[in-house]
């Protein structure tokens, strides 16, 4: 039988452009039969683009789908799912006012006398669960009444119920599941596998791909990097592939950095001490001093964002303490941690960073009338004073200060939310993934901007998923894998070091 006979989905050439974005280049994938196929790359890789496009949610603007030997387009997820397509996405899609019975056999419910049988369908949702997953819950009671896990496994029981299915979809399934857990599912992707299932995992979590997939497939940017049988790369030079290398060298970069650091003080701005949240970050001990720039590295699902949110407040620490000016932080909360001078320019800059019906002048002055409050209302010569200052500082490229922000490209938007954080002259600033969507040229001008922060004798936390671009920032590196802290560079390192950390010790 040759390998096109074997598959079971070919994907050829797919591209999908959105405005200003082109989320897919020519990108192609195969499955087989019986096959654990893993899809791996960052932010931004295409991984969920390419699902949607397989699952019929968005279309694709060139290339073809040929499924069990047949070219096919799906018009939703119902169809592809009629198909044999079956999808437990990311973020769980169930309906939680629900049962868990009601929630598997949604759409499927056994009928009798023309009106569901009740007994008969709680008696196949708990048989599902119990022989697929090994899960023995009380199926009639409400589906928001039990926690993450276990609705992350109603979903994926909800998956596996379709018994027609020739391809799982497996979306970052194991994000909220346990090591218990996690061994059940992957023992029965293993009982799929053997029974001519073609299963598509994507995930985070590196020691998963080498525990359950045959051959890994890695887009970056939207693009195919390759096609590998798992057993012929090792961890480190699959995070290498991920990871990628950046367009151009900034030699003068090093030179800054390393002027910078004569600029670093013993004094501690922040000591964080065993600090750590339950299923986001493991407890560990973090100081940020005066002039420094402090670089967070890892995989996606490493734990950055989350350390991130933590620091500046989004979320509270359930383990250890975070002491400022001497006094442990009782009051988390954005607002206050704005209060202690504490800013941060979050990861996904649409949904968390710009107002879009704001004009580029009110976006800058958000973050500092909040910490005013809103009854110490600034005036407007106060207000045009600010956003030109740091148009100015910025070469931020806006006809006025009174353009809408949506008019802007993505790195103008990027410099517009670096404004605002400015303005109100934080001792802190958190960055997470403050250069992600913009040009090679812009990236330089914001990595010389956080430099130049830490030379005013401020401290600044720099997330990126470009290795290279953390290199070149930061004076010390904080390796993450997994949610856990796992190594300290202090100095200079070279990316090898670094790769290997974040591969861990099997590498």
């Amino acid at each position: 039988m040759s390998e096109a006979d074997q598959n079971i989905l070919s994907m050829e050439g797919i591209s999908k452009v959105f405005p200003g974005v082109k989320a897919l280049d020519d990108v192609s994938l195969s499955l087989k039969k019986g096959e654990i196929l893993c899809l791996v790359g960052e932010n931004g890789a295409g991984k969920s683009t390419l699902m949607k496009i397989l699952t019929g949610v968005d279309k694709p603007d060139s290339g073809r789908i040929i499924f069990d030997g047949k070219e096919i387009q799906a018009k939703s997820p119902q169809h592809a799912q009629s198909l044999g397509i079956s999808t437990v996405y990311q973020e769980i899609n169930l309906c939680s006012n629900l049962t868990v019975a009601e929630n598997i056999l949604l759409g499927r419910e056994p009928q009798k006398m023309r009106r569901i049988d009740w007994v008969k369908m709680n008696a196949l949702a708990s048989d599902t669960l119990k022989r697929l997953l090994g899960v023995d819950i009380d199926v009639t009671k409400s589906l928001e009444s039990y926690t993450v896990a276990i609705q992350q496994m109603v979903a994926i029981a909800r998956a596996l119920y379709v018994e027609s299915a020739k391809i799982l979809i497996l979306d970052e399934p194991t994000s909220s599941l346990d090591v218990h857990e996690t061994a059940q599912l992957f023992k029965v992707m293993r009982k799929l596998k053997s029974e001519g299932v073609g299963i598509i995992f994507i995930t985070h979590f590196i020691g998963q791909i080498y525990e359950i997939s045959d051959r890994i497939i890695v887009l970056r940017n939207g693009k195919l990097v390759g096609t590998y049988e798992t057993a012929s790369i090792n961890r480190v030079g699959l995070i290498s592939k991920m990871i990628g290398r950046s367009l151009a060298e900034f030699d003068e970069m090093t030179k800054i950095k390393l002027e910078s650091s004569k600029h670093i003080k013993s004094e501690a701005l922040l000591q964080a001490k065993g600090f750590g949240l339950t299923g986001a970050i493991q407890p560990f001990d973090l100081d940020l001093h005066a002039g420094e720039v402090v670089g967070l590295a890892g995989l996606l699902g490493s734990g950055r964002t989350e350390t991130a949110n933590i620091l500046f407040g989004s979320d509270k620490a359930d383990t250890g303490s975070i002491t400022m000016s001497g006094s442990v932080v009782q009051d988390y909360s954005p607002l206050s941690s704005i209060k202690r001078g504490v800013a941060l320019c979050p990861e996904d800059r649409k949904a968390a960073g710009i107002v879009d019906d704001l004009s580029v002048r009110e976006n800058i002055i958000l973050a500092i009338q909040a910490s005013k409050g809103w009854f110490k209302y600034l005036s407007l010569s106060e207000q045009y004073e600010i956003a030109e200052k740091y148009i100015k500082l910025l070469n931020i490229a806006t006809p006025s200060a009174d353009q809408p922000i949506k008019n802007l490209s993505g790195g103008n938007q990027q410099k517009v939310i670096l404004a605002r954080w400015l303005a109100i002259n934080p001792q802190i600033l958190i960055l997470d993934e403050p250069t992600r969507g913009i040009d090679v040229g812009t990236k330089a001008e914001i990595q010389k901007l956080v430099l130049s922060f830490a030379e005013d004798g401020k401290s600044c936390v720099f997330i990126s998923s470009e290795l290279e671009e953390v290199l070149r920032t930061s004076h010390r590196i904080v390796v993450l894998r997994e949610r856990e802290k796992v190594a300290e560079f202090a100095g200079e390192v070279d990316e090898n070091t670094i790769i290997h950390a974040i591969a861990g010790s099997e590498a």
